[in-house]
């Protein structure tokens, strides 16, 4: 496997949400590879700052505007291309919902209630930021 310059390894993204009267909502995406449950993250190319990588990933990958969180919730690790990423996670509170957006034929997307994604993904520090959403 192709080893990655050292800032691939730093990434962004967000945990949607939005309020409904039975309470928050999350709405998590599918991966490209196995279709698992994750939020929308990605690299946070050098000179841009981790809270616009992150929105502009939610805007590609589940076609999604909101506000986000100026402070991140925190962050979580995961294995990827032979090394650990690390994501800063912000919470971004949707406001628009697109029909059709630039990754829309290659992933899923779903609302879930906050319990429902926190147990849907697969990393333990994950599940703690998404169970936190609701304290927003």
């Amino acid at each position: 496997m192709k080893s990655r310059p050292p800032w691939f390894y730093q990434q962004s993204g967000v945990i949607p949400y939005r309020l409904k009267r039975n309470g928050t909502e999350v709405l998590l995406i599918t991966s490209r590879g196995r279709g698992r449950w994750i939020i929308p993250k990605g690299v946070i190319d050098p000179g841009t700052a981790a809270i616009d990588s992150a929105c502009k990933e939610a805007y590609e990958e589940a076609g999604i505007r909101g506000r986000a969180s100026a402070k991140a919730l925190g962050n979580y690790k995961y294995d990827k291309w032979g090394g650990t990423c690390t994501v800063t996670v912000f919470a971004l509170k949707v406001s628009t919902l697109l029909e059709k957006w630039p990754e829309d034929s290659v992933r899923r997307r779903r609302w879930m209630s906050v319990e429902e994604a926190a147990q849907a993904v697969e990393e333990p520090a994950l599940r703690k930021l998404i169970r936190g959403i609701s304290d927003l």
